[in-house]
C-alpha cells in the first residue's frame, strides 16, 4: 500500500495521536480496507515527518483499539470492523452508581478477558500488553492523566483474548470502563493520591504477568482482584459522598 500518500502533519504535541487519527481516517474513506496492509515504518516516517518511535506508538494504538494486526515478519494489516454493540448506552453511565454497576459488568467480562488472553495471545499481542502498561507506569509516576492509556491496557488484554466481542464492548464504553474517569474515588475517601496509583500499578502488573505466564486462572484471578478493589474503592467513594450531601441537606 505503499502508493498512498499521507498529508503531512503539522506541528502536534501529540504526533503519535495525528498518525493514528490520520490513519482511521483513510480507512474510514475507504482508501484501506480491511485486509489492506498498511505502508511500512519507514514508509509512514518518510511521509509523517515523524520518528520511528512515533510510528510504532501510532501502531500500536491501533492495536489497542483493534484497527490493525501485526504479523510478525510481514507487516501489519487492516481488521474488520468489530460487530455493533447494542444496547449499552455509555451516555447513560452518568452517576457513581452506575460506574459502580458498570465495574459488576465488568469483572465477569474482563476476568474471562484474561483468562483466555493468557491461553491464546500472540507474540504481538502479549507485546502491546505490555507497552500499553509500561505507558501507563510512566505516566501515573510522572503525574500525567492515566484515564487514556489505563483504557489502551485493558483494551489490549481484550484484543489478546482473541474474541473481538470483548473487546468491541470495553471499546463501546469508552473511558466510562476507567472509573476516576467519573469520580476521584482516591480523592473522596482521602487516600493517598501516590499510594492508590502505586496500588494500581501492582495489580495491573500481577495481570500482565499471569498472561505471559499463560497461567489462565491466575490471570483471571487478578483481573477479578484488580475490578473488584476498583469496585470497592467506589464504593467508599459513594458512601462518603452520600454521607457529605446527607450533611448538606
Amino acid at each position: 500500500m505503499s502508493n498512498m500518500t499521507l498529508p503531512t502533519p503539522r506541528k502536534h504535541r501529540n504526533l503519535a495521536q495525528l498518525v493514528v487519527e490520520q490513519l482511521n481516517e483513510h480507512i474510514r474513506n475507504g482508501a484501506l480496507h480491511p485486509g489492506d496492509k498498511l505502508p511500512t515504518e519507514t514508509e509512514i516516517m518518510t511521509e509523517q515527518g515523524v520518528s520511528r518511535s512515533v510510528v510504532r506508538e501510532a501502531i500500536s494504538r491501533l492495536q489497542a483499539a483493534g484497527v490493525v494486526e501485526t504479523r510478525h515478519g510481514i507487516g501489519t494489516f487492516v481488521l474488520p470492523p468489530p460487530p455493533p454493540v447494542m444496547g449499552i448506552d455509555p451516555a447513560t453511565v452518568t452517576t457513581v452508581r452506575d460506574v459502580i454497576a458498570l465495574l459488576e459488568l465488568r469483572i465477569g467480562l474482563e476476568t474471562e478477558a484474561a483468562g483466555l488472553a493468557a491461553a491464546r495471545r500472540t507474540d504481538a499481542q502479549m507485546d502491546e500488553v505490555r507497552a500499553a502498561l509500561a505507558a501507563l507506569q510512566q505516566a501515573a509516576s510522572t503525574g500525567q492523566d492515566t484515564v487514556e492509556l489505563d483504557q489502551r491496557f485493558h483494551l489490549a488484554i481484550a484484543q489478546a483474548s482473541g474474541n473481538e466481542y470483548f473487546r468491541a464492548i470495553l471499546q463501546h464504553l469508552g473511558a466510562n470502563i476507567i472509573p476516576r474517569a467519573r469520580v476521584n474515588s482516591a480523592r473522596l475517601t482521602h487516600a493517598d493520591p501516590v499510594a492508590y496509583m502505586e496500588q494500581v500499578g501492582r495489580e495491573h502488573q500481577q495481570i500482565v504477568d499471569a498472561i505471559a505466564r499463560g497461567d489462565a486462572e491466575s490471570a483471571r484471578a487478578a483481573m477479578r482482584l484488580h475490578i473488584g478493589n476498583s469496585r470497592e474503592r467506589l464504593r467508599r467513594a459513594q458512601e462518603t459522598l452520600e454521607a457529605v450531601q446527607g450533611t448538606e441537606a
